[in-house]
């Protein structure tokens, strides 16, 4: 059986490797066809959108972006407008809000492109109240000033407190309040994830046509 896998894993590996290598035949070919105006012309292009990316994360990182702080009731409403795109965990002080709190730590900082904060659920009673909040932890997901979507506790999450920041990056895309780019944690997990699956398929196919 090691050996079937090895080999379909060797064939994959092998098929990934010419799709590179012909797409990258492909751009070269492409770039040889240009004159020296075209590649002026698209240096010029990549100058710009290096430069907007830079201008549009620098907004985000005075927005508060990249960091994972609490706020008070009063400020919420107003943070919520200030950036397109929120989460916020409504929490209190006990371990499945710890828990949370570990994993938006690090999803603030990969995530620049949205705002990551929390409010004290008993210190906010009015904000509770308005948004519904009941069961703790709960994440509300924001965009564009409206709250469109929850995550309540970890039933979504496997319904345990062990669950890996990438189940929640995942949950978090879903609700398109996050943006996966093909380079995340939550890409590679999913990535690999379908590759075992693909193994285990074909290892089982390879078995049936044996008997």
């Amino acid at each position: 059986m090691d050996e079937v896998v090895s080999q379909i894993l060797e064939k994959q590996v092998l098929s990934a490797a010419k799709a590179v290598e012909d797409k990258l035949d492909e751009q070269i070919s492409a770039l040889d066809r240009l004159d020296p105006d075209d590649i002026e012309a698209l240096r010029e292009r990549r100058i710009q959108q290096m430069r907007h990316a830079a201008e549009r994360r620098a907004k985000w990182r005075a927005l508060g972006h990249g960091e994972y702080t609490e706020v008070p009731e009063k400020e919420f409403f107003s943070a919520a407008k200030a950036s397109e795109r929120l989460v916020c965990h409504f929490y209190r002080d006990n371990w499945p809000c710890k828990v949370v709190d570990k994993h938006l730590s690090i999803l603030a900082k990969q995530h620049v492109e949205t705002r990551f904060v929390k409010v004290h659920a008993e210190k906010a009673p009015f904000l509770t109240e308005k948004l519904r909040i009941v069961v703790l932890p709960t994440l509300a997901i924001v965009k564009n000033a409206k709250v469109e979507d929850y995550v309540v506790g970890f039933d979504e999450l496997g319904g345990k407190d062990d669950f890996s920041t990438e189940d929640l990056e995942e949950r978090l895309a879903k609700s398109q309040v996050i943006f996966l780019d093909g380079e995340g944690p939550a890409y590679a997990a999913k990535q690999a994830a379908a590759t075992k699956r693909s193994v285990r398929q074909s290892d089982t196919g390879n078995s049936s046509d044996s008997e």
